[in-house]
């Protein structure tokens, strides 16, 4: 039987909203946690600061149920809690290492509101060796001594389908420090999984980047191979679902395509690189995986200007802003350097997506003019770049869009048609590790 607890998650971003809310959802009473007033107040009247599928709607469900609450107090929360969840940002510092300030404050500010045991876990991703360093701060600035344990219970959330996942997770990691905490954890996890995976504080930790690792591997892999694929006339496409097929390899993330983004891949490779320098260890493969990844946009890029020659004066449409479809966070996006570097080039870029021009404004200002529709992009345009596979991009009438556009000009950075379609009307279509298509016939190798 499930016993329900008393949960304070500190941090209502992307994994504490969401993780916390999940948890509300299996009848804990869970209270997120922010310094920041202003979005307290706003998830307090509804409104949700990310968008992610069903989430808005799952947090309305529990507050009204009164299982969810959300606060300022950050003291009064620890105080009530007997689980609390640090799950505050860990950005990349310019080295490649995690930062690790807002946890160490959240320590210190647990130490100083223990009034009882209390089980303390880490949600954010972190470098090995950082649930030990939580436990020495709390120790060290705790007044009474109250007992307590760390665990270590990391996140594998895809963005886009996180409320899947975490309602129904692959696996649930678990590195306690006392068997006690790692029995409270694992009976929090019962309606969500069967597999629970029992470990030290330092394996869990490792597990997480090791798990993001090698799946950006695995991206960076297929992209190589893809950039073979265009010098020889293969398609990388059907040899994707021909290694694919291999169940010792599987067929995700073996799609070829600009490269990954995001809050967490480029963040844990670079970070892993990292943990690797400061134990002595050359990490030589995701030396490799890094490289790979920022030369992947760069080729894109040459694909347009080979075929387009001189940017400057030109109109370019770029298509999706996001890193992925199905969500607003263009954290390490293609966009993000591609954009600048066409206005550089004296390119006017019309960029669309329908959710991320936000959070795009705030990051390249208007370097580009955006618009939420597709179509009104496109219109006038020398050549389109395809950034993000949203569902709205791959329904395009294409044969519209060749109306609407100054020259037929595609650079798709996520293969999202057929070169057969893309032949039969007309276009000039630049895909990655496809043969190229030039007007009415097929090239041997890609541009």
């Amino acid at each position: 039987m499930v016993i329900l607890k008393k949960i304070t998650v500190i941090g209502t971003g992307y994994v504490g909203l969401v993780s916390g809310t999940c948890f509300a959802d299996a009848g804990n009473d869970v209270t997120c946690c922010d310094i920041d007033q202003v979005k307290i107040n706003n998830l307090s009247q509804g409104i949700i600061p990310i968008y992610e599928p069903g989430l808005k709607e799952l947090v309305h469900k529990n507050v009204r149920s009164g299982t969810l609450h959300f606060s300022a107090n950050v003291p009064q929360a620890i105080l009530d809690a007997e689980v609390v969840y640090i799950a505050v940002g860990t950005p990349m510092n310019s080295t490649g290492e995690a930062d690790l300030t807002y946890v160490k404050q959240v320590a210190k500010t647990i130490a100083e509101n223990l009034n009882g045991y209390k089980v303390i876990v880490t949600k954010s991703t972190v470098p090995v060796g950082t649930g030990r360093l939580v436990e020495k701060v709390i120790r060290k600035y705790s007044k009474d001594q109250h007992p307590f344990d760390v665990v270590s219970n990391p996140e594998f959330l895809r963005e886009g389908s996180a409320i899947k996942d975490t309602l129904n997770m692959e696996r649930a990691v678990i590195g306690a420090t006392s068997e006690k905490a790692f029995q409270i954890i694992a009976e929090l996890h019962q309606p969500f999984t069967s597999n629970i995976v029992k470990a030290s504080l330092e394996t869990a930790e490792i597990i997480k980047y090791a798990a993001n690792a090698f799946l950006a591997t695995k991206i960076s892999f297929i992209n190589d191979i893809a950039n073979i694929c265009e010098r020889v006339g293969a398609d990388v496409t059907k040899v994707s679902a021909g290694v694919g097929l291999d169940s010792r390899i599987g067929n995700k993330f073996l799609q070829a395509g600009v490269g990954f983004g995001g809050s967490c891949f480029p963040k844990d490779t670079a970070a892993l690189l990292h943990i690797a320098e400061d134990c002595g260890y050359d990490f030589k493969l995701i030396k490799a995986v890094i490289e790979t990844n920022e030369k992947q946009r760069v080729h894109l890029v040459e694909k347009l200007v080979n075929s387009l020659g001189e940017l400057k004066g030109k109109t370019i449409s770029v298509l999706g802003l996001a890193f992925k479809p199905n969500t607003n966070d263009i954290r390490s996006s293609p966009a993000l350097d591609i954009i600048p570097y066409l206005a550089e080039q004296g390119a006017i870029v019309k960029a669309y997506d329908p959710i991320a021009i936000v959070e795009t404004k705030k990051q390249i200002g208007y370097q580009c003019s955006y618009t939420e529709n597709a179509y009104e992009a496109i219109k006038g345009s020398d050549a389109c770049m395809i950034l993000t596979d949203w569902q709205d991009v791959k329904n395009l009438d294409l044969a519209k869009v060749k109306q609407l556009m100054n020259q037929p000009l595609i650079v798709d950075g996520r293969n999202l048609f057929k070169l057969e379609r893309m032949q039969e009307l007309g276009f000039t279509y630049l895909s990655v590790g496809r043969p190229a298509i030039q007007k009415d016939a097929v090239i041997s190798k890609a541009i």
